[in-house]
């Protein structure tokens, strides 16, 4: 968690070529599946859940697995909201990683081809600000289906009693 992106290029970039997934959007997504700042931030918030709620399942009968799916799970919306906003705006927002691993035109997202706009030729900015708000519906469309998580998990800790 604490390594920068530019670290870690060389040994993802081999693990990429390894694999013989390079130029393909699997070797763009695969690597950042999984975050460790999402691992980090999931465990921060489990552990401000109170544990009488699973101790209450167990005495129910519930198993492991009921007790983290219908008793946990509800309870972690707020958290599966927040980081399904913020990895989502920081992969939809990735420029480094996709210029290295893709290497034909039609391949490349859509921040390389909004900053191939921008030359020392002459710069097009009448497609550049389409293109930069076309590209803000997506997060727009994924704030806003996690807007009603996301807003509790803020709220929850301002009610008292």
């Amino acid at each position: 968690m604490m390594m920068p992106l530019e670290i870690l290029m060389l040994p993802l970039y081999k693990l990429i070529v390894d694999l013989r997934i390079i130029n393909t959007y699997a070797g763009v997504i695969l690597p950042f599946v999984v975050s460790p700042i999402a691992i980090f931030f999931f465990r921060q918030f489990v552990t401000g859940i109170s544990k009488d709620f699973m101790d209450a399942g167990r005495i129910d009968g519930c198993t492991e697995f009921g007790i983290f799916f219908r008793i946990m799970m509800p309870l972690m919306k707020p958290a599966f909201g927040a980081m399904a906003i913020l990895l989502a705006m920081q992969n939809w927002n990735s420029l480094i990683w996709p210029l290295i691993v893709l290497r034909t035109n039609n391949m490349f997202t859509l921040p390389i081809g909004l900053a191939s706009l921008l030359s020392p030729y002459g710069n097009n900015y009448d497609m550049l600000i389409a293109g930069a708000v076309l590209a803000i519906i997506p997060i727009v469309i994924v704030f806003l289906f996690n807007q009603r998580s996301f807003i509790s998990g803020l709220t929850a800790g301002g009610i008292k009693g």
